[in-house]
């Protein structure tokens, strides 16, 4: 029997503890993009270029080992969304400076800062639309995919053998335009196939395993144009559905938008 004269002590809360497992992998998604802009800063694009590609693959494994593991965090989703900041938004925009626009002047500023700027944009409306947005759809270009493109027009420039770029004038507007668009489509609201369908299933059809060996064999075929190609058609693919759902009436939005997935049923009260 509990004495009733003793006074029980308050339970102290648990602490919280940080997972190590994917918070190591963000960590080393981090260090990528650091990376690249050491390499970048050194003059070896080729490396730097490899190091962001490396960011975005692992930057894609973190979430899904955190779910798997059940290990989900809000530590781990701001550490995601800076390590996120840093490899797709500081790194590609210092990149691509040093690469092709620090000889345009200040005009060079421009598409640097609008990427970079777009970037974070991105990210922070990505965080407050988490729980509203058609989990079918990205809103605006996803900023791994915008330093896709940035990234592997400078590979594949590099790996033709163009060097001094700055001084090459119509490859430097080239990357003044490439680089103005990725930063201008992260915060459009495009809606970009998110491929979490798929992603979000135990099992996918036989073919889209096809689909993935196939991509796999093109890409190893030349990586970076192979690249460029994918994640320039991916760019493109966001204004085409846009510019057909308009055509075909149908709300262009992707807040809200589908009824009939089950994720999506508790967000049209």
């Amino acid at each position: 029997m509990t004495d009733p004269n003793t006074i029980d002590e308050p339970q102290r809360p648990r602490r919280k503890g940080i997972y190590a497992l994917p918070n190591a992998i963000t960590l080393a998604a981090l260090f990528s993009g650091f990376y690249a802009i050491v390499m970048a800063m050194n003059g070896r694009f080729d490396t730097a270029c490899i190091a962001i590609f490396a960011a975005a693959v692992l930057d894609s494994l973190d979430g899904r080992v955190a779910r798997m593991t059940n290990t989900q965090s809000a530590f781990g989703e701001q550490m995601d969304s800076l390590s996120d900041m840093v490899s797709f938004g500081a790194a590609p925009s210092l990149i691509v400076y040093i690469w092709g626009l620090k000889d345009l002047g200040k005009a060079g500023w421009i598409p640097a800062f609008v990427y970079i700027a777009g970037a974070a944009l991105r990210l922070a409306r990505f965080n407050v639309n988490i729980g509203v947005v058609d989990k079918r759809f990205f809103q605006g270009l996803p900023s791994p995919a915008a330093a896709a493109i940035v990234i592997s027009l400078i590979w594949m420039a590099d790996d033709n053998g163009y060097r001094n770029v700055s001084q090459i004038d119509w490859l430097a507007w080239t990357a003044f335009g490439v680089t103005l668009f990725a930063g201008l489509s992260m915060v459009t609201n495009a809606p970009f196939y998110s491929f979490k369908v798929f992603g979000g299933r135990r099992t996918v059809p036989f073919i889209v395993l096809v689909a993935i060996m196939l991509g796999i064999a093109l890409i190893a075929l030349d990586p970076p144009r192979v690249l460029f190609a994918l994640f320039a058609v991916y760019g493109l693919s966001g204004y085409a559905v846009y510019a057909w759902r308009k055509y075909k009436g149908v709300p262009v939005s992707v807040i809200s938008t589908s009824t009939d997935e089950p994720d999506e049923k508790d967000l049209h009260h």
